[in-house]
């Protein structure tokens, strides 16, 4: 330093352990304005420059981007507002870079894993999906087999049953369930496919927000039977379900509702749909049976309520 408590640019760079560019580029960027200029033009520091230049370098270190270096600058040295929203945008970003490598990894685990005869299938699938793996295509897929005067509401719920979060540190067989899903929600659809609408799926249905509140609260009563994989059968659930049913096509229940419903769920079933919900719970891990098993189990109660009637 020099006997007027100011910096050459060399001076600076020299005691702080960086080069002169280094010094030139945070200056340039406004980063650590100079104090002065000498007589011959060059560029002269304070003495505070020193510490600055050491908490824009530990900032640096946690790799925040030279904005964010300025917007914390702005604020101050201490742990600020600025600093603490820096850091935390950093930990964001560092982990989604974490949970990329992890479902990586896992991919590759899982190919490595493989039949030799199943390893070109699975590249095929895996190969489909980003890491980490977007959701969106997922919602899109059920967005468009929803009724479209469903409400936002319901939509938001079954969206949450319908699209698990991918883990942040997923297992083999979980990047393959997800794969599985996503190949399933992005396949082409033909108008003639029963998944393209679930309003051309119902008969009639009127009112969609009673059919599937109803569904919900049948689905409902219906978890604890489904969890323990007691046998379907009749009762308060199977009553509730035919109910929606029929409300929301602006009927009463009666044997030969039910009798014409479970024929119209037979032609409507979807083996793809199905199989979609089998790789939900496989994906979430969860113990709690999905929407799907749910309505599967009150589909084959249905089926056997109606047997036995006619029986």
């Amino acid at each position: 330093m020099s006997p007027d408590g100011m910096w050459s640019i060399g001076e600076l760079a020299e005691q702080a352990g960086v080069t002169v560019k280094t010094v030139r580029f945070y200056s340039d960027r406004g980063l650590l304005p100079e104090a002065a200029r000498s007589s011959g033009g060059h560029r002269r520091y304070g003495p505070d420059a020193f510490e600055r230049l050491r908490l824009i370098r530990s900032l640096r270190t946690l790799d925040l981007p030279v904005p964010e270096v300025g917007r914390v600058l702005d604020h101050g040295d201490g742990l600020t507002d600025a600093l603490e929203d820096a850091i935390d945008g950093q930990l964001r970003e560092l982990g989604s870079q974490l949970t990329a490598l992890r479902w990586r990894e896992a991919a590759l685990q899982l190919v490595r894993d493989c039949p030799p005869e199943e390893r070109g299938d699975r590249l095929r699938l895996v190969g489909a999906v980003s890491a980490p793996p977007s959701t969106v295509p997922l919602a899109r897929f059920w967005r468009g087999a929803l009724p479209v005067r469903l409400s936002p509401r319901l939509v938001s719920s079954i969206l949450d049953y319908a699209v698990p979060q991918p883990p942040s540190d997923p297992t083999p067989a979980q990047v393959l369930a997800f794969a599985r899903m996503y190949a399933i929600a992005t396949a082409p659809c033909p108008a003639t496919d029963p998944r393209r609408s679930a309003g051309n799926r119902t008969d009639k249905v009127h009112r969609p927000d009673v059919l599937y509140d109803g569904l919900f609260d049948a689905y409902m009563l219906a978890a604890a039977d489904v969890k323990t994989n007691r046998a379907p059968k009749r009762g308060q659930a199977l009553d509730c379900f035919v109910a929606a049913h029929a409300e929301s096509r602006g009927l009463r229940d009666s044997q030969e509702f039910r009798r014409r419903l479970s024929g119209l769920l037979t032609l409507a079933a979807d083996q793809m749909v199905d199989r979609y919900w089998e790789l939900t719970g496989e994906l979430s891990g969860a113990p709690e049976p999905t929407l799907g098993r749910a309505q599967e189990w009150l589909r084959a109660a249905l089926d056997t309520d109606v047997a036995a009637a006619a029986g």
